[in-house]
C-alpha cells in the first residue's frame, strides 16, 4: 500500500504552538477544536478562559501575554501561529447603523475597543513572543465590509471602519515584524458569512453562509499556504486578495 503523500512544507513549518485568541468564540472553538484534532498544540484564550482576556482591562491582555510567554518558556515550542478571532457586529445597544443618523458615540467606541484597539494592545504584548527565526503567522480576522475600495453598500459605519482600522494595524504590523524575521507573517482575514451569532441576524438569503467548522478549517488552509511575500495582505477565506 503506497504510503501517504507529506504535509505541504508551509503546514509542516508551522509546528509548534498556536494561540487562539477568541477561543471560546463560534470561529474560535472552531479553530481550537480543528487544530486539536490535527494534533496540534493549542492554547485558547477569552472571556472566560483562566486568565481572561477582557478588551477594556489592558493588564488582562499583558497577563495572557505573559501566561503564553511561560508556556513556551517551559515547554521549548516557538509561536507558530498566533490567531486573533475576537469582534463585534452588535451587542445590546450596539448595533449597525444604517444611517449617519443613527451614530452613537458610546456604541462606536465599543465597536472600536473589541475590533480595533483590543487587537492594537494584543499586537503590543503577543508579537514580541513570536519567534525570529522560521515561519510563523499572526491571523486577525476582519471582515470583507471593512474594505474601503469594496463598499458599494454604505452603512454599518462603526463596523466598517473599525475593520478598516484593524487592517492598517495588520498591515503596519506587517512591515515591523518583517525586520525582525523575514519569514514572519501577518495579515488581515474575511472569514466569510459564519453560522454564529456574531452573523446570524444578519445572514440574508442568497448569502453562502457556512457552519464554523468548515469556516475554520479554510481559514487554517489559508493560513497555512500563504506565500512568502504575503505578509500585510489582506485575505478571504478562499485565499483571494481583498482590495483596501
Amino acid at each position: 500500500m503506497p504510503s501517504s503523500p507529506p504535509p505541504p512544507e508551509s503546514s509542516a513549518s508551522l509546528s509548534g504552538l498556536s494561540v487562539v485568541l477568541g477561543g471560546t468564540g463560534g470561529i474560535g472553538a472552531a479553530l481550537v477544536e480543528n487544530l486539536l484534532a490535527r494534533g496540534e498544540t493549542v492554547v485558547a484564550i477569552g472571556r472566560r478562559t483562566d486568565p481572561g482576556l477582557d478588551y477594556a482591562d489592558p493588564a488582562s491582555i499583558e497577563a495572557c501575554a505573559a501566561e503564553v510567554g511561560q508556556r513556551l518558556a517551559d515547554t521549548g515550542l516557538a509561536l507558530r501561529r498566533l490567531i486573533v478571532a475576537t469582534g463585534v457586529l452588535h451587542d445590546g445597544a450596539v448595533q449597525p447603523e444604517r444611517s449617519w443618523a443613527h451614530l452613537n458615540a458610546a456604541a462606536l467606541q465599543q465597536v472600536f475597543l473589541v475590533n480595533t484597539i483590543g487587537p492594537a494592545m494584543v499586537m503590543r504584548h503577543f508579537l514580541p513572543l513570536l519567534p525570529k527565526q522560521g515561519r510563523c503567522v499572526a491571523a486577525f480576522l476582519s471582515a470583507r465590509v471593512g474594505s474601503i475600495g469594496d463598499n458599494s453598500l454604505g452603512g454599518w459605519y462603526g463596523y466598517r471602519a473599525s475593520k478598516a482600522a484593524l487592517n492598517q494595524l495588520v498591515h503596519t504590523a506587517a512591515i515591523e515584524m518583517a525586520r525582525r524575521n523575514r519569514e514572519a507573517l501577518c495579515v488581515a482575514l474575511h472569514p466569510g458569512t459564519v453560522d454564529t451569532g456574531l452573523s446570524q441576524p444578519f445572514a440574508k438569503t442568497g448569502l453562502q453562509v457556512r457552519p464554523p467548522t468548515v469556516a475554520a478549517g479554510e481559514l487554517l488552509q489559508v493560513i497555512d499556504h500563504l506565500a512568502a511575500g504575503s505578509s500585510g495582505g489582506f485575505f478571504d477565506h478562499h485565499g483571494l486578495s481583498i482590495p483596501w
